[in-house]
């Protein structure tokens, strides 16, 4: 079952470069089904391993992973396609912080402090309202919809606030004396 779960994350870090393949190609219907499709695997992964007691080191690692990947390969591929300065800007921001993140769990891991850089809450909020923002502009030029792609950007920028703020509480839980 380990295996089939962990299939399920990989499965979702593969569908990243196929959707941004479609965004670069305008095929945005698909792009939201895609998407949608990798949401599910999300739901599924951690769903069967809970219910399984299936939960591996692995599976801990890749999924935090997938869900990054996922979230990089489509703002990249998001800001190209509508030209936006914000979303490069905002992207920029979000990339950073997961890399930072990623440095310190690496930093934490050599010292003993794993502990501190468990994910918390408000960064599974972060997740979910960078995917949400995803969607809504997948939605918006689906359909043609400029009115949700301002929406988007504002749920952008919230989304960028939720992440910096995040990879500071990790910071200071590291540093803390």
């Amino acid at each position: 079952m380990t295996r089939f779960i962990n299939l399920l994350t990989v499965i979702r870090i593969l569908l990243a470069p196929i959707i941004l393949l479609f965004l670069i190609f305008g095929e945005y219907l698909l792009c939201i089904f895609l998407f949608l499709l990798a949401g599910m695997s999300d739901y599924f992964d951690g769903y069967l391993a809970r219910k399984y007691n299936a939960e591996s080191q692995l599976g801990e690692i890749l999924d935090p992973v997938a869900d990054k990947i996922l979230v990089v390969f489509i703002l990249i591929g998001l800001s190209v396609n509508l030209n936006s300065y914000l979303m490069a800007v905002m992207s920029s921001f979000i990339i950073s912080r997961e890399i930072g993140v990623a440095a310190l769990r690496d930093y934490a891991a050599r010292n003993d402090m794993s502990h501190k850089t468990k994910v918390t809450f408000l960064a599974k909020s972060k997740t979910a309202l960078q995917l949400f923002t995803i969607m809504l502009y997948l939605i918006a030029l689906s359909f043609n919809l400029n009115l949700l792609i301002i929406i988007g950007d504002i749920s952008l920028i919230a989304a960028t606030l939720i992440t910096v703020y995040t990879g500071y509480e990790y910071a200071n839980k590291i540093f803390e004396k």
